[in-house]
């Protein structure tokens, strides 16, 4: 047995949704871009944790790849969750709302939390590709947020002691950072699982 891990051999070459819905078209003939304005580096125990952080939010999507979306949306675990529906968490009640309502104290969107009733539940008329967009809009989103902050103890602008109390709480970016990286890793997990049920894929075998 070798001791590194490898890619399984079916999703090696294979493209992930990232990248089929951030390629941009080209345009021939048409005038080159502006050339991208320069924004300060993040400070460096920040940009550690958001490369980690990506690493998992590629490992989301990879998994998916392929489905069509009759798989996408189809429960295979007794607890009756879909792969586009865990997505829909992840955007909207991870990458949503720790960074840009706790972190970031965005006004509109605390206000607007009240309004998802429950983002495990795809609706009816959302495609594939809507729910695939939010993920990375809001994963943007907040990249931008956190790239901003001067340090890993900034402190949060928001806390929802209505959803947890005051027993638990966390108190810097740091935190989230940590917190999101192992909530996104293990969702990556969940959907480990369900593809292999689906259809025999996994992202990474011990070799």
């Amino acid at each position: 047995m070798a001791d590194a891990y490898s890619t399984d051999d079916d999703t090696r070459g294979t493209r992930s949704p990232a990248s089929a819905l951030n390629q941009q078209p080209e345009q021939p003939g048409s005038a080159p871009p502006p050339a991208p304005t320069s924004t300060p580096a993040p400070a460096p125990e920040i940009a550690t944790l958001l490369a980690c952080l990506r690493d998992q939010r590629r490992h989301v999507l990879g998994i998916l790849d392929g489905l069509d979306e009759e798989a996408l949306r189809r429960p295979v675990l007794p607890s009756g969750w879909s792969c586009l529906g865990l997505v829909r968490h992840l955007a909207l009640d991870v990458e949503r709302f720790w960074f840009r309502a706790v972190f970031l104290g965005d006004a509109e969107v605390i206000r607007n939390l009240d309004g998802i009733e429950d983002a495990w539940q795809v609706p009816a008329g959302a495609s594939p590709s809507d729910i695939l967009g939010t993920y990375l809009v809001e994963t943007e989103r907040a990249d931008s947020v956190i790239a901003a902050a001067s340090s890993a103890d900034a402190a949060l602008a928001w806390w929802p002691s209505h959803l947890f109390g005051d027993g638990w709480r966390h108190h810097t970016l740091r935190d989230l950072l940590l917190h999101v990286i192992t909530e996104t890793a293990c969702h990556a997990g969940h959907l480990d699982a369900a593809r292999e049920l689906i259809d025999g894929r996994r992202w990474l075998v011990i070799t």
